[in-house]
């Protein structure tokens, strides 16, 4: 596991655990590391969740389908980011969406129980592990709370205005990559990608930004964000 550390001391689980304790720490969680070829789902809509996810490599996707086949993306996640922590919390534990791998990557799976109960050993990390998790629940609830909000937006300019501002606010610059494809970032944003693609270009013909391939650069935010208000 010493290769994972990296990935490990910057998840937020992990926070204020020293590396010196990683070993024991991921003995007394027992947990397991996954590969997961492209594509390859991890868990489907329905099914009974009880682990908790870490993105060790490549990226997954959550995702919601409809009975058609269609697909909404509801997250990219790059190595380091948890998912699957709001449904372990649940009582029936089963999971509303669906996770994908969107190329080869790893991932490591612990068990609910052993976050949130302390071991016999009584290891000192175990109350970070516990506080770490209630941080993480209001994180990815915020999080949500602005997805809910992007998505009840009706223009197409207010989308791709709420996204990019985001976006910047994550990355702090103006200039940023986004990890998404044009058809990722259109099922993201539950739109057409032929119309995005065509606001994309009107948007940099009015000056407000310019993008090349995932590279974007917010060239007057002030009126990138009056954008939200009309």
């Amino acid at each position: 596991m010493e290769q994972y550390y990296d990935v490990l001391r910057k998840c937020v689980l992990f926070r204020g655990v020293e590396e010196n304790k990683f070993r024991n720490l991921l003995y007394c969680l027992d947990g397991q590391v996954k590969k997961y070829h492209e594509e390859e789902y991890i868990f489907f809509a329905g099914d009974k969740v009880s682990h908790v996810g870490v993105v060790l490599s490549g990226r997954i996707e959550i995702l919601k389908e409809n009975l058609a086949g269609n697909k909404h993306i509801i997250a990219v996640l790059d190595p380091s980011n948890m998912f699957a922590e709001g449904i372990v919390c649940t009582a029936s534990r089963l999971s509303p969406v669906t996770s994908q791998a969107m190329e080869d990557a790893e991932v490591l799976l612990i068990p609910y129980e052993r976050i949130i109960k302390s071991c016999g050993a009584a290891c000192d990390f175990h109350i970070s592990l516990i506080q770490n998790m209630m941080v993480i629940l209001g994180e990815k609830n915020v999080s949500l709370n602005w997805k809910l909000e992007l998505l009840t937006l009706k223009g197409m300019r207010e989308k791709l205005a709420s996204y990019l501002l985001n976006a910047s606010k994550e990355n702090g610059s103006n200039t940023f990559l986004i990890p998404l494809n044009r058809t990722e970032l259109a099922d993201f944003l539950n739109v057409s990608r032929t119309s995005m693609c065509r606001e994309l270009t009107r948007m940099k013909d009015d000056g407000l930004i310019d993008l090349y391939g995932r590279s974007f650069k917010i060239l007057d935010s002030e009126r990138l964000a009056e954008c939200l208000e009309t």
